[in-house]
């Protein structure tokens, strides 16, 4: 069974570089779900990379998105039928190209007592 903290709006992500992770959430997928009244963070959002400083040789090579790979079949903890991101769920930050740049960081998964649903 998959083990680990919930993804949600109260989450600080990171490149590795230090470049800040913001995510889009898709319409509906995970929205009813939620966690002090951010949306659960699932598989359907899209996650981009800003302020990404990481350059080789002297070229810029910033991160620009995250892509996860969750837990299939049966471990897969769901909301509204597509799978939740936890703070173990697997997970690799690309440039443009795509380039895969190393994992992305997840801090300050703060979970109060505000879970609620539709």
């Amino acid at each position: 069974m998959a083990s680990g903290n919930l993804v949600h709006g109260g989450a600080v992500i990171s490149c590795p570089h230090g470049g800040r992770v913001l995510s889009t959430a898709a319409a509906g997928a995970g929205a009813g779900v939620r966690i002090d009244g951010a949306p659960v963070a699932t598989t359907a959002d899209l996650f981009t990379v800003s302020g990404c400083p990481h350059s080789v040789g002297g070229r810029p090579q910033p991160c620009t998105s995250v892509r996860w790979t969750p837990a299939a079949g049966e471990d897969a903890v769901r909301a509204d039928g597509v799978p939740v991101l936890l703070d173990t769920t697997a997970a690799m930050c690309f440039g443009a190209g795509p380039v895969p740049q190393g994992p992305p960081v997840v801090t300050s998964v703060q979970q109060g007592q505000g879970v609620s649903s539709r």
